[in-house]
């Protein structure tokens, strides 16, 4: 079994496009789709497409169309801020909640408090 983990900052910049680029070229033939037909989709050149499969540096925009294209913005979830809590805030968002239900009165009390 091959060893799926890479350590990616041991990798310098030009290695990292590369693997973006096999990432890229291989979700787009699992979609049985050419060069031209994602270009096409994204609204880019086909020679765009080519650079990035190929290692070559692309622009940020250019990326986010080419994913777009192929429907994988889901992998830019890694990129979204999450608000977290400390200890102590989530201790007093604890105590704040309600602790039990309020009693109701019965009708009969209601009716004549209304009085």
């Amino acid at each position: 079994m091959v060893n799926a983990n890479i350590e990616w900052t041991a990798l310098s910049d030009k290695a990292i496009i590369s693997h973006i680029g096999e990432y890229i070229k291989h979700q787009r033939l699992l979609q049985n789709r050419t060069q031209a037909k994602i270009a096409e989709i994204a609204g880019i050149n086909r020679w765009t497409m080519s650079k990035i499969e190929n290692g070559e540096p692309i622009s940020l925009i250019s990326l986010i169309q080419i994913l777009r294209a192929l429907n994988l913005l889901d992998i830019l979830e890694v990129f979204k801020v999450q608000t977290q809590f400390s200890p102590l805030e989530l201790a007093k968002l604890e105590k704040q909640k309600r602790q039990r239900a309020s009693t109701i009165k019965n009708d009969a009390e209601q009716k004549e408090s209304e009085w």
